[in-house]
């Protein structure tokens, strides 16, 4: 299960896919922002969400709110509750399967192809949409932008899963957010449980345009930075014990590439948070207030 991929930059160019992003929905930010700090990530302070109006108005809130982990590559991030609109429903109605990782993002450079393809791929697509949040930095307000290409709900049982393209990296990724005492650096993978997995590898390799290959316990999507792992109920199990799956899909664990797991196995102990050595992995359950689920932290190259 070690995670490949192995473009060494933010973003991606021209037809690469990188594993960008995943998300935690949660019912309270506060205590998730802090569970975030226990486990020894330094998370940036929150943002709303806003999509711009077409008409030169306002901008238009989308009906969540964030707190991210930045990595130099990729990030964690949590998402919540801002307003009654249909995003923050979908995102309600997760919470009722189970608070938890429902949200993963793969970063193209284009999203306009990434969308045409999709469709292509046989998925049924949603619009274009532009959409964006404020961010301070060190030079004053401004904004984090992007266009993502979704496809319409229930065609990916296992959570939103979507395709953005970053219009301003230099304002997610400021260097003051990158450093966090666990030594994280990276998102390396996400593992999720399911029904079917040969079902579910010919859908994430028709949405990701990425070959499926046979893994211990199911298949594995290598992007060109980053993992999908796909596992049955019983694989996923074995990884990770101390979980029970609520139900099927489980988006359940991501691994988090950093610089020690001696130096992340001290930061988590320091949080109270519980975790046990994997080999050369340390496990550690999320803690409640970010949901079911479990980190796996690895020394990556």
């Amino acid at each position: 299960m070690t995670p490949t991929g192995v473009a060494d930059r933010q973003l991606p160019l021209g037809e690469e896919v990188f594993l960008d992003h995943v998300a935690h929905f949660v019912r309270d930010r506060e205590a998730a922002q802090a569970a975030l700090v226990r486990a020894g990530f330094a998370p940036t302070p929150v943002s709303i969400q806003v999509n711009p109006d077409p008409a030169g108005g306002p901008p238009r809130p989308t009906g969540t709110g964030n707190v991210t982990a930045m990595f130099a590559r990729g990030y964690v991030e949590i998402l919540f509750n801002t307003a009654d609109t249909p995003i923050a429903r979908e995102l309600d109605a997760a919470l009722v399967r189970h608070p938890g990782l429902h949200l993963a993002a793969f970063a193209i450079a284009d999203a306009a192809a990434a969308h045409r393809r999709l469709g292509e791929a046989g998925f049924r697509t949603q619009p274009l949409v532009a959409m964006q949040r404020p961010v301070d930095t060190l030079a004053g307000p401004d904004v984090a932008a992007f266009t993502l290409a979704r496809i319409m709900p229930g065609q990916m049982p296992e959570g939103r899963i979507q395709m953005l393209t970053h219009r301003t990296e230099h304002t997610v990724w400021q260097p003051r957010w990158l450093a966090h005492p666990n030594g994280a650096h990276g998102l390396a993978a996400l593992t999720i449980a399911v029904a079917d997995v040969d079902e579910a590898a010919a859908r994430f390799a028709r949405f990701t345009g990425r070959p499926a290959a046979a893994c211990e316990g199911g298949q594995a999507i290598a992007l060109d930075r980053g993992r999908v792992e796909l596992l049955t109920a019983e694989a996923f199990g074995r990884h990770f014990p101390e979980l029970v799956i609520p139900s099927l899909p489980f988006m359940g664990a991501c691994t988090i590439a950093v610089s020690s797991v001696a130096a992340a196995e001290s930061a988590l102990r320091r949080g109270g948070v519980v975790s046990r050595r994997d080999g050369d992995r340390l496990v550690a359950p999320f803690p409640d207030a970010l949901g079911v689920g479990a980190w796996a932290f690895a020394e990556e190259a």
